[in-house]
């Protein structure tokens, strides 16, 4: 018996080890405003985040920023407009990579799944974080309960100001059909 050849799929991967869109860079520096933001909402009372005369005391030398941070230092400002139909993308997808590819073939349903951090060093006021990203991988159409779809992964770098990594992030989402979910499965008459 012979599989069924996924065309789409096939033509997804040209994308495998591609730049996902340019690089980015963070639109401000590590900042104590924003560190002190961060562990207000979630209440961390670390000294090293924003006790300088107890920071300089550790291993540290100084305040640094806490690690979860790391995502947010190069958050884009996003274009509200038009974001519920970018599947919640803080602004539009360059044509060069899968995800308008899977929208224009159907897939348009976007659900993030899982993602890792890893951290290199703490980050220190004045860092300027730039970014690059490519797409790891992208799976064969899998039948999910959702729907039919692909799930891709992705890896962000993070550099500093001096091009040395600082963290990674891998990320995965699954673009799905939303027209494929079998309805049987969910009690539907």
């Amino acid at each position: 018996m012979s599989e069924e050849v996924d065309e789409l799929r096939e033509g997804l991967e040209k994308y495998i080890g591609q730049p996902m869109g340019p690089p980015g860079t963070a639109p401000d520096p590590v900042n104590v405003p924003m560190i002190r933001h961060w562990v207000d909402a979630l209440d961390d009372h670390n000294p090293i985040y924003l006790d300088e005369d107890a920071a300089v005391k550790t291993r540290h030398g100084g305040v640094v920023a806490p690690p979860a941070m790391l995502q947010t230092w190069i958050f884009p400002r996003p274009k509200i407009e038009g974001i519920a139909e970018r599947g919640g993308a803080p602004g539009e997808w360059r044509p060069d990579n899968p995800i308008p590819v899977l929208d224009a073939a159907g897939y348009v349903g976007t659900l993030a799944t899982n993602s890792e951090f890893e951290f290199f060093r703490y980050l220190r006021p004045g860092d300027l974080i730039s970014t690059r990203t490519e797409i790891e991988s992208i799976s064969a159409r899998k039948k999910t309960g959702l729907g039919q779809g692909y799930f891709i992964t992705w890896i962000t770098y993070y550099l500093d100001q001096d091009g040395e990594e600082v963290g990674r992030q891998l990320f995965r989402i699954l673009k799905f059909d939303p027209s494929t979910i079998d309805l049987s499965k969910l009690g539907a008459q």
